[in-house]
């Protein structure tokens, strides 16, 4: 199904004043992650920019219990006349403490938007509202139905929401990722996996000076599996192993007889994941020696966004829509993770980075390019239309 480009893109043009105050209003909000009150304000001011062209809409509150609280989940539908089911995706939550929005309000600066959340990812969450209302206008036949999830903990991992999307992914032919395109202007094709972990190390107290060799170093054997995680880095393409915190001792004249260490592994793919997880399994055991215990405990955090066929099929259609706008698309793979994750390890097919092109995300200096909205508006649009077609 194809759409016109060119009038999704000169009507979003014409409403980037009532885009940019909309965005106003949402950056004027602090939504971190812990902070559900604002979650919810950001949710409830996009569910009624919504309910104004149609779409329905479902609050499902996160689960009572949950210590810290977060947010609302956000779930709207509308419905078309053709036959295409998307899914589109957006968190609500941002990185930033309560206080940054009053301290730091939506700039325009040469043609950005600067301010907290702009870029990750309040813009996205705009840019499909105006989207799906340029298609309702002159395309409804391009899609028969749109989901579209807004999820309060995305900067979490997504611990509340991960299973609704992943229900609501399965019955959709396509989903899209409204996270901000690169600052280079691509898209994101595949992301790497992420699994943590943390190595607990026992070993045996002794004074250091009387009788030291009573005592059993635990942190000399941190110390060496350090080194020997460490050395796992790129031992399988594009896989990297960090050992991010260290910790051990209590004085320095008693061998220390506790210590522990946090890690991450990231690899693009699913194989090479588990290999690596593997290899660490592997060193803990052999690091245990007489009077020295270790354990490992592994957090399978994320699987890999990896490029199938079908994910590489919806690149080259959307290069192909970047193509008659007039600009050429790129895509690219990425270490940071996100919903797309999920998605892809689901089976279906998946695209992220379908936002205004922006940058600096978590940063003071986060921002938007303004002049790439209706562009991005009609390639989105574009997508939304030929997508399950594409990969069907």
């Amino acid at each position: 199904m194809r759409v016109d480009l060119r009038r999704i893109e000169h009507e979003v043009h014409e409403e980037l004043p009532a885009y940019l105050e909309a965005l106003r209003r949402l950056v004027a909000i602090d939504s971190g992650s812990y902070s559900p009150d604002g979650v919810n304000a950001v949710a409830s001011a996009c569910g009624d920019l919504l309910v104004t062209d149609g779409w329905t809409i479902e609050r499902r509150p996160s689960p009572s219990d949950r210590i810290p609280a977060v947010g609302d989940m956000l779930i709207a539908r509308i419905d078309g006349s053709g036959s295409g089911r998307v899914l589109l995706v957006g968190h609500t939550d941002t990185v930033f403490p309560d206080g940054t929005a009053a301290a730091r309000p939506l700039v325009i600066d040469e043609g950005r938007a600067l301010g907290p959340g702009v870029c990750d990812m309040k813009g996205g969450l705009l840019l499909a509202r105006w989207v799906v209302r340029a298609l309702l206008r002159g395309d409804r036949d391009a899609f028969g139905l749109i989901t579209f999830i807004l999820n309060p903990d995305e900067e979490i991992g997504s611990p509340i929401s991960r299973s609704l999307i992943l229900e609501e992914a399965r019955g959709h032919d396509v989903a899209l990722v409204l996270e901000s395109a690169r600052a280079s202007g691509a898209i994101v094709s595949s992301r790497k996996g992420v699994t943590t972990g943390n190595i607990s190390i026992r070993g045996r107290a002794a004074h250091a000076g009387v009788e030291p060799d009573k005592g059993r170093s635990a942190v000399v054997a941190a110390a060496s599996l350090v080194l020997q995680m460490h050395e796992l880095n790129h031992r399988w393409p594009g896989t990297t192993v960090n050992i991010g915190t260290i910790a051990g001792g209590t004085r320095t004249n008693v061998v220390p007889a506790a210590a522990s260490l946090e890690f991450e592994i990231r690899s693009p793919m699913g194989t090479n994941l588990s290999a690596a997880e593997r290899a660490i399994e592997d060193l803990v055991s052999k690091a245990a020696a007489d009077g020295v215990f270790v354990r490992t405990e592994l957090d399978h955090e994320c699987p890999p966004m990896e490029r199938s066929p079908k994910v590489s099929r919806l690149v080259s259609l959307a290069k192909g829509i970047a193509s008659e706008l007039g600009f050429a698309l790129e895509d690219e793979a990425t270490g940071g993770a996100s919903d797309a994750n999920a998605i892809a390890a689901a089976g279906v097919p998946v695209l992220d980075g379908l936002g205004p092109i922006g940058g600096d995300d978590h940063s003071d200096q986060e921002w938007i390019d303004l002049g790439s909205i209706p562009s991005r508006a009609a390639l989105l649009g574009g997508l939304i239309a030929a997508a399950s077609s594409a990969v069907g």
